[in-house]
């Protein structure tokens, strides 16, 4: 995890080099964002740095609307700096822990439960279910986004047991469900920063 000192430049900065590099907790909201985040700057006081999302929300912060922590691109934190973070993590992604459990996925990985637990605890800052359960919710939260698929649907694409939990977990984050969401989505302009294209326009010389 980068320093204190320079998350806090890079997020007074809204650099968008740090985009997903690491997050900005707001300990009065309870809400975590990317460094890109257009609302009101925080007070130094108030803001807690996380190195990913499953980390912010394993201490209890929720992900922000505005600028959208599951569309940010992913850091080296996010994938790992080892092989095997990187491998659970990619099978995490493909639903290992949808259909099994820790020690299963510690088993396919030639480790034990206890090493995965500690590698996650160092490399993510959360376990593996707290990383499964942040990734699951960011998957449909995206189809939400981008797709007209049901409720239903996303539901059990993203690897939910049922609608239900998609629907009592997503309350939980966002506090509205996720048909009241995408209503309120549909009749709303997006106004997500566009990293890709702003670095596009600067490189080519346009001025936006």
């Amino acid at each position: 995890m980068l320093s204190f000192e320079i998350c806090e430049a890079a997020r007074l900065a809204r650099d968008p080099t740090f985009d997903g590099v690491f997050f900005v907790g707001v300990t009065t909201s309870k809400i975590y964002c990317r460094t890109v985040c257009p609302v009101r700057q925080p007070l130094r006081k108030n803001v807690v740095y996380f190195p990913t999302a499953p980390a912010a929300e394993a201490q209890g912060f929720r992900p922000c609307l505005r600028c959208r922590p599951e569309s940010a691109p992913r850091s080296a934190a996010w994938n790992g700096t080892l092989a095997t973070v990187f491998r659970a993590l990619k099978l995490i992604e493909e639903g290992a822990l949808n259909r099994g459990n820790i020690g299963e996925l510690a088993e396919r990985l030639g480790i034990g439960e206890r090493h995965l637990s500690r590698l996650f605890q160092k490399h993510i800052g959360a376990t593996p279910l707290q990383s499964a359960r942040t990734m699951r919710l960011q998957c449909a939260k995206r189809l939400l986004d981008t797709s007209d698929l049901k409720i239903a649907d996303i539901a059990f694409e993203a690897g939910f047991g049922s609608i239900r939990q998609f629907n009592d977990t997503f309350l939980q984050k966002y506090r509205c469900t996720p048909s009241f969401y995408r209503r309120k989505q549909a009749h709303k302009p997006d106004k997500t920063p566009d990293i890709t294209k702003d670095r596009q326009n600067r490189s080519s010389g346009k001025i936006t």
